[in-house]
């Protein structure tokens, strides 16, 4: 027997957080457990060897069976829901990444429910028929691609854009909730079991921005305008619909390389020619960006990119695991594509397994035979495609931070190329402490950032050369912007003063005012860990975006979909948001090595002055630390703020309403002078959202604030900020263990 290897990566909150301490056991078929794993504090476990069939099997197109031997994962840990993988392949000398995402309790939740993902077999393996349709022949995307019209029982037509969801193309089996004609069962956005024991379902996942039109159930369209970009771009994170266009199933949104690895782990075999490989996910990655470059689907009002249905794109399975020859092609063309010369549209690079389903385009298995020919990846897709195409690169990525420099940064770069990673990767130890810190200046790239570089990639299955290259870059970036925006919503929870008891109203599309942002706040926290529900904007006004999340947490807890938000809705919302709160553990504090640092992100109307001024530092200090040459700022530009080794140092505060300076001063252990003082006022008169700077003792204990829910005790909180009960009692003078609900109580940070 062969052998290939299989390893688990248990996170939350798009991988913002690890988790660690997750029990894992590996199962066979017959259910018999194989090995029992725990996750370390990168959220990864060990990497285990499991008998397969040897890899000849995978490389004849001719074998009938299937050229791997399948596993089952059952995942658990204490405040978290079970996840159970069944049917996942495992190839010989092939290792196998599963991520696991873990959804936190609900308050009140008695025990966990359950997940079930399917992996079930790729669909090179599959006899589903291809009836890929799409534009791109042509510079303006008005030209129809060569690829085969759906048959009739699934054809999407380019009047109306319907699609009969009840049968697949070609075969003539049903297609019931997303499963393929040939009966393999295809899960639904990773379901999540309920109470009921009925898998949730829902709309897209965590979106970052208040998405258009919602797709139609009945697959009709809103407003079938044909119409492109006027640029390529890489979808950050692109909209993966779960079954063919007009089926009533789940969305879920991912990043765009996460994306090319899942479809070309669920397409092809990982242990296929390296040049065989390349040539396939050339061809994923090009019919993705066409999707969006057309705008193939929201053109006709849908409300996703892309389908995984292989009667009209290509196939992904969320939750599936991630082979690791894939991942690394994937982490270095992911914004490669073919188009034709002189043109800059993706070409529409529709493909089949060329065995038991033939089309017009690649042949999936055809090019195996190229490969061992000896012919290039580029060779290989001229075979199939106009033998004019070429290999072009974007580096336009959407809703990324910062754009990638352009060269690698390695030992000895310098800039704010380099600084910029440095602060990222600093932010990101917090979550992640195998990172070891960075003590190299800031903006030189010296052994300190390379170890710190060299083990994040390591954690995130990237080449471990101590490089930052594209794919480095893009994964330090988005985790980044993941572990930022947990940390916003956190503060902003604070801020928002959301307490224990749901507002007594009713809110529907056309309502407007606070209560709103506290709902679209609340569903922004929900995304972060819920699959199924979109992230609406937070703008206070209840608009078409907000009740599409709404009806999809209403169908994700099983009640009623009707977009309105009554008490029952209200209660649940806090339920899991509670559950999110008491169940998912906060990364540490940030050690410093060295010089200490603090990040601040610029706002409109700041200057180097008012900053230094407001953390008690110099303009030169901050420019030195900075590689700043002028004054110029830019709104959204991350600084670090030194803060001094003696002397007192600061913290920030948003005044409240019913906030006093006798207040504040009181709940921070300092003096109403001490704050007038550092904020330059001569007055007590304060605004509500006016930001102060807090005095902290340099010797002593710092502090966290936490108010009181309904349910806490004193040791339960001790234990969640790993503290003591006397150290809290004694930090807030209480004589008794009892506290009251809403009661805000001073926490001793570790």
């Amino acid at each position: 027997m062969a052998i290939g290897y299989l390893t688990i990566q248990a996170r939350t909150a798009h991988e913002a957080l690890p988790l660690e301490g997750v029990q894992v056991r590996v199962l066979d078929n017959e259910g018999n457990s194989l090995y029992q794993l725990r996750t370390d504090e990168s959220g990864e476990t060990g990497t285990v060897p499991l008998e397969t069939l040897d890899k000849s099997f995978s490389q004849n197109q001719y074998y009938s069976g299937l050229p791997y031997a399948s596993y089952n994962v059952l995942a658990q840990k204490a405040g978290f829901d079970t996840i159970y993988v069944s049917n996942i392949p495992v190839y010989d000398r092939e290792t196998a990444v599963l991520p696991l995402a873990m959804v936190p309790m609900q308050e009140r939740q008695r025990r966990p429910g359950e997940t079930k993902i399917f992996v079930g077999k790729p669909a090179v393996a599959m006899q589903e028929a291809r009836g890929q349709v799409g534009r791109a022949d042509t510079e303006d995307g008005s030209g129809a691609a060569e690829g085969a019209r759906p048959a009739e029982d699934g054809r999407e037509t380019a009047d109306t854009g319907r699609a009969d969801a009840g049968r697949a193309a070609g075969a003539g089996g049903t297609m019931e909730e997303g499963r393929p004609a040939d009966g393999s069962r295809q899960p639904e956005a990773m379901p999540r079991l309920t109470g009921t024991g009925e898998f949730a379902d829902g709309n897209p996942m965590g979106t970052r921005r208040n998405q258009g039109g919602a797709g139609r159930a009945d697959g009709g369209t809103v407003g079938s305008t044909d119409r492109i970009l006027r640029q390529v771009v890489i979808p950050n994170p692109i909209t993966v619909h779960l079954g063919p266009p007009g089926a009533n199933v789940s969305n879920v949104q991912v990043s765009f390389p996460d994306y090319v690895k899942n479809v070309a782990s669920s397409e092809i075999y990982p242990t296929w020619p390296e040049a065989s490989l390349t040539a396939n996910i050339h061809a994923i990655v090009t019919f993705a960006l066409n999707r969006i470059y057309t705008e193939w689907y929201r053109s006709k009002g849908y409300n996703f990119d892309i389908t995984n249905s292989t009667a009209y794109d290509q196939y992904f399975v969320y939750g599936r695991p991630i082979y690791e020859s894939v991942s690394r092609i994937v982490d270095r063309v992911f914004n490669e594509y073919v188009r034709r010369q002189g043109q800059n549209v993706p070409y529409f690079t529709s493909f089949c397994n060329g065995t038991t389903v033939t089309c017009k385009g690649m042949s999936q298995w055809g090019t195996v035979t190229l490969a061992n020919q000896g012919y290039t990846p580029l060779q290989i897709l001229r075979s199939y495609y106009p033998k004019d195409i070429e290999l072009a690169s974007t580096d336009i990525i959407t809703g990324s931070l910062t754009s990638y420099p352009g060269t690698p940064l390695r030992v000895g770069s310098t800039g704010l190329d380099v600084q910029t990673i440095q602060t990222y990767l600093n932010r990101i130890r917090r979550n992640y402490p195998a990172i070891p810190a960075i003590t190299d200046p800031a903006g030189t790239f010296g052994e300190s950032t390379r170890a710190a570089v060299t083990k994040f990639q390591s954690v995130f299955g990237l080449s471990p050369d101590g490089i930052v290259g594209k794919s480095t870059w893009f994964k330090i970036s988005s985790l980044y912007s993941a572990v930022a925006r947990l940390a916003e919503l956190d503060s902003e929870g604070i801020s928002l003063g959301l307490g224990t008891v749901p507002p007594n109203v009713i809110l529907r599309q056309g309502s407007g005012g606070q209560d709103v942002v506290t709902l679209q706040y609340l569903l922004n926290v929900v995304s972060e860990y819920y699959a199924s529900v979109p992230a609406p904007a937070q703008d206070g006004i209840f608009g078409s975006g907000t009740r599409e999340s709404v009806i999809a947490f209403q169908r994700a807890m099983n009640l009623a979909a009707d977009g309105i938000v009554g008490q029952s809705t209200w209660r649940k919302l806090y339920d899991v948001y509670l559950g999110i709160g008491e169940n998912v553990p906060s990364p540490g504090p940030s050690p410093s090595p060295g010089p200490s640092y603090t990040e601040y992100t610029v706002r409109p109307g700041d200057s180097l002055w008012q900053i230094a001024r407001r953390y008690g530092t110099t303009v030169e200090a901050i420019k030195s630390l900075n590689g700043l040459t002028g004054d110029a700022l830019d709104v959204g530009q991350v600084l670090r703020i030194p803060t001094a080794q003696s002397g007192p140092s600061y913290t920030e505060y948003t005044v409240r309403p019913g906030d006093s300076l006798w207040q504040i001063a009181r709940r921070y252990g300092t003096t109403v002078e001490a704050i007038k003082s550092l904020n330059g006022l001569t007055g007590d008169a304060l605004d509500v959202g006016q930001v102060l700077r807090i005095p902290t003792a340099q010797s002593g204990p710092s502090y966290t604030e936490y108010t009181v829910r309904p349910g806490d005790s004193l040791w339960q909180i001790a234990r969640r900020y790993g503290t003591t009960v006397e150290a809290i009692k004694s930090l807030n003078g209480l004589t008794s263990d009892l506290l009251s609900i809403g009661q805000v109580l001073r926490i001793p940070a570790r």
